[in-house]
């Protein structure tokens, strides 16, 4: 069986999905000098709520193939269909939520660039993580961790110190990744069964309740404070959570999952030249180093393994 041909269309879309999420590193971190972590949440998923609910009708209008078959249903078909979207939207929305509240926290002490690597390594995770799924991971895979684990020390731990030099920021985006690869794998089981911009807006539904809750419970939120990180919370909402969204929908559409997974994990590179020229912010030569090896360890797990005949 031959290989459909992908357009140029397909990877300029992930490009520009990539380049939106490494630049919302920057306006993450620059929110945290304005609001905490669990009020940018809430303000951010809202706002990605709002977007998705306008964008429907449009991706409907879109997909109007799918719509009629939808109509098609029969009553008790449509009931499960909504159970199950339910289902798959809270639990991606409890991963999801987790996962961006840590690495919230993080950026507090922690600078883009560094963050995007180490979120990045979700990338690695998934593979493994699946072992547990009867899913089998090839050698390079298993090569790409150990070229991780390496550039993970030169990233976290400072010259001349052991591992006690590991800072808690650093725990936290090493969670944040391991939380973000359970997110991919529950959207990966249910995106064949409902539809994936329905799910989405679930999701960002769940992480806007969830953060509301802790925001009132931990936070004291101030109108002044909310208007100062007014961008930040914009492009996180709007750009990062509703437009590279659609993005990656209509990016994927019948192309590669490897290559279009390496597309998007450029968004790592992005986050660091992103957080030195809007931000200022630098790595030491040491953490450039630890980058370099982290993006290789990517690349190595992006490849694709060879089919047995």
């Amino acid at each position: 069986m031959t290989e459909k041909k992908t357009n140029w269309k397909s990877p300029l879309l992930l490009l520009t999905t990539a380049f939106i999420w490494g630049i919302a590193f920057v306006a993450q971190s620059a929110g945290m000098e304005y609001v905490g972590p669990f009020t940018f949440g809430a303000a951010r998923s809202l706002l990605a709520v709002i977007f998705l609910t306008a964008m429907l009708p449009v991706l409907d209008r879109i997909r109007g193939k799918d719509k009629k078959e939808c109509q098609a249903l029969t009553k008790e078909e449509r009931a499960k269909q909504r159970r199950l979207l339910l289902t798959a939207g809270i639990v991606s929305g409890l991963f999801l939520c987790s996962a961006t509240d840590f690495q919230q926290f993080a950026l507090i002490t922690v600078s883009a660039g560094k963050a995007g690597f180490m979120t990045a390594l979700y990338i690695i995770l998934v593979p493994i993580l699946g072992i547990f799924f009867h899913r089998r991971c090839g050698l390079h895979v298993w090569v790409s961790v150990v070229i991780a684990v390496t550039g993970l020390y030169f990233l976290c731990i400072k010259e001349g110190e052991g591992f006690g030099s590991l800072e808690k920021a650093d725990f936290l985006l090493l969670f944040c990744s391991l939380l973000f690869s359970f997110q991919i794998m529950t959207i990966d089981h249910f995106t064949g069964l409902v539809d994936g911009v329905r799910m989405s807006l679930v999701q960002f539904c769940v992480c806007t309740i969830v953060n509301t809750i802790l925001m009132v419970c931990f936070e004291q939120p101030r109108i002044e404070n909310l208007l100062g990180a007014a961008v930040p919370i914009l492009y996180a909402g709007i750009f990062s959570s509703g437009i590279a969204y659609t993005l990656q929908i209509l990016g994927q559409k019948g192309m590669n999952p490897t290559v279009a997974s390496l597309i998007m994990s450029l968004e790592s590179v992005i986050s660091v030249l992103a957080g030195f020229v809007l931000l200022g912010q630098t790595l030491t030569r040491r953490e450039i180093l630890g980058c370099v090896i982290m993006f290789a360890a990517i690349l190595l797990a992006q490849l694709p393994e060879k089919k047995e005949a």
